[in-house]
């Protein structure tokens, strides 16, 4: 057998399992492992300016393209709890990564040695395994056993954990003999399919409610394939988004409390049956239980037994990959199709086409400053159904949600459930680290976009380029809507005079000084009817430099964005179309 260093058994592990990039800071504890990239090759490193940013990068790098696992690597102490915030968001929404990161030496971990932290116990909760390998041998399986489980049954990330010395001793490995483990995912039976088709073909308007684990397991055409078979209308879920073209007639529109289409909600309203795959019944999708299930029989699909039952319990629960679930629900539907044994779903399907083309809302506005809704008008009709869009959270995400129309799986990425502010910078350029040539647009408002905008040099040092929407109201906007409920509006506005951009009247950080500094491009926007000259100028300068190019939009700074308490229960703060 061959002897190398433990850490070098983890490079070739992972390299034979098919990663060539890495996003990461060294560090003391960690220079081993750079070590050892160096002298192995085979690993693009990306160097990050933030450990969390650098944790984003690798959910970004994972999202974007069907098999892909980003990689974070970090020193000891706080680098890995500078990574926390990414494993919460990554295993939130169900996403794979690998947590890489340095540690004092084992005969030290007990003595409060210099940045020394039980990282393993800190990461536990948001990781599906956390580890602080402790003897060299065991590198080469614990690798093995990461990969492992991270394609197994619902995705998630692991954090490994490894001591200075552990990386430095030698070990017998021989890459040659290493093979990856097969990835463990629970397959529907053809019985629970049929029975699930028997619940749907007794319903007069069902519906099928598409999760992201439709989109995890690269599964959106058999979606649509089985929808059109069924005839049955589609809501997508926000992380599903995308699984069915916006364009499609059985889109019906996503339902909700904040990221929703009016037209989605009618639609879910009317509905007598739901058939969720892949879906966790969040309650940004739901509001309350009683409400959404009022009426209504379920069938829930998801590749984790405990999903099942754990908002409502349905009136079928079905343990399965989403693919494999879709495969056997295609098929049998092609037989009883063939068969003449499923029910015409053209009346019910074109009640709710007409709701989607006559239930819109406005963003036709001239406004200066801009209201935010005619921003993503403008910037529906200034990108293609290629273009993929990367947001987080606050009023931007919520109405781009409501505006923008996505076409394609994979091209619009969010961090759901967990929702961290800052994480929309890093994660595009993870997406555009992972496909260089795609057309990638990201989406912030000015406190998301100041929480990591150092993470912009990363774009310029290594050349990722892409356009950086800012909708600037100088305001945390979603907290000052919620604020409303309280009646205050405290300790939530980011406007000040400042002395050395006064051209900014009031409206505080210069973005556009900031992003030049950091070696990127900016223009800024202050008329409606300039920014698709504005969006077409950055897509040229983009192209030209190859660095992120950050297009900033003043808007007014109060707008309320359509949203409510239920379902049925919306506030449309806007007047609505005539």
């Amino acid at each position: 057998m061959a002897k190398m260093r433990a850490i070098e058994a983890a490079v070739e592990i992972l390299k034979i399992e098919g990663i060539d990039t890495a996003f990461g800071v060294p560090g003391a504890a960690i220079n081993p492992m750079y070590a050892a990239m160096k002298k192995l090759g085979g690993i693009d490193h990306v160097l990050a300016r933030h450990v969390e940013g650098a944790s984003h990068m690798a959910e970004g790098y994972t999202r974007s393209t069907p098999g892909n696992i980003g990689v974070c690597i970090g020193t000891s102490g706080p680098a890995g709890t500078d990574m926390i915030t990414g494993l919460y968001s990554a295993s939130a929404d169900s996403i794979a990564m690998l947590c890489i990161t340095g540690q004092a030496p084992r005969a030290r971990l007990h003595k409060e040695d210099f940045q020394a932290v039980d990282i393993e116990t800190i990461a536990k909760p948001v990781t599906k395994w956390a580890t602080t390998v402790l003897e060299p041998g065991l590198v080469p399986q614990v690798f093995q056993q990461a990969f492992h489980l991270m394609r197994s049954g619902r995705p998630g990330p692991v954090l490994i954990d490894l001591p200075i010395d552990v990386q430095m001793a030698e070990i017998e490995f021989d890459p040659e003999m290493y093979e990856p483990m097969s990835a463990y995912k629970p397959t529907a039976t053809r019985k629970q399919i049929e029975r699930a088709l028997e619940m749907l073909n007794a319903s007069e308007q069902p519906l099928l409610v598409a999760g992201g684990g439709i989109i995890n397991a690269n599964a959106s055409a058999k979606l649509v394939e089985f929808a059109e078979i069924i005839g049955v209308p589609v809501i997508p879920t926000l992380m599903g988004w995308g699984s069915i073209s916006d364009d499609h007639p059985l889109m019906a529109g996503m339902a909700g409390l904040q990221t929703s289409h009016r037209y989605g909600n009618a639609t879910m309203l009317e509905s007598d049956f739901v058939l969720g795959i892949g879906n966790r019944w969040a309650n940004r999708h739901t509001g309350s239980v009683d409400v959404y299930t009022q009426n209504r029989t379920f069938v829930h699909v998801d590749i984790e037994p405990t999903q099942i039952g754990r908002v409502f319990t349905p009136d079928l629960g079905i343990v399965s990959d989403a693919g494999s679930a879709l495969e056997l629900f295609v098929e049998v539907a092609r037989e009883w199709k063939a068969a003449n044994r499923l029910k015409d779903r053209s009346a019910w399907a074109a009640d709710c086409l007409e709701r989607k083309q006559t239930m819109g809302r406005r963003s036709d506005f001239d406004n200066i400053p801009v209201k935010p809704q005619r921003v993503y008008a403008e910037m529906n009709a200034a990108f293609g159904e290629d273009t993929c869009y990367v947001t987080t959270i606050g009023l931007s995400q919520i109405a781009a949600a409501q505006f923008l129309h996505v076409y394609k799986p994979r091209n619009w990425i969010n961090a759901g459930q967990a929702g961290p502010l800052g994480w929309t910078a890093p994660a595009a350029l993870g997406v555009v680290k992972a496909n260089p040539d795609r057309e990638v647009v990201a989406i912030s408002g000015d406190y998301d976009f100041q929480f990591m905008i150092e993470e912009l040099a990363v774009g310029a040092q290594f050349n990722l380029p892409y356009i950086h929407v800012l909708v600037n109201n100088s305001y945390l906007g979603l907290i000052r809507q919620a604020q409303r409920n309280f009646d205050i509006d405290y300790c939530v506005q980011l406007a000040f005079d400042n002395i050395n951009a006064p051209e900014l009247e009031g409206y505080g950080v210069d973005h556009v000084a900031v992003v030049e500094g950091l070696g990127c491009k900016a223009i800024r926007v202050r008329d409606p009817n300039d920014i698709g000259a504005a969006l077409e100028e950055a897509k040229r300068i983009k192209a030209q430099y190859r660095v992120p190019v950050v297009v900033e939009i003043i808007l007014e700074r109060v707008t309320n964005i359509s949203m409510g308490t239920e379902i049925d229960n919306i506030n449309e703060f806007e007047s609505l179309p005539a």
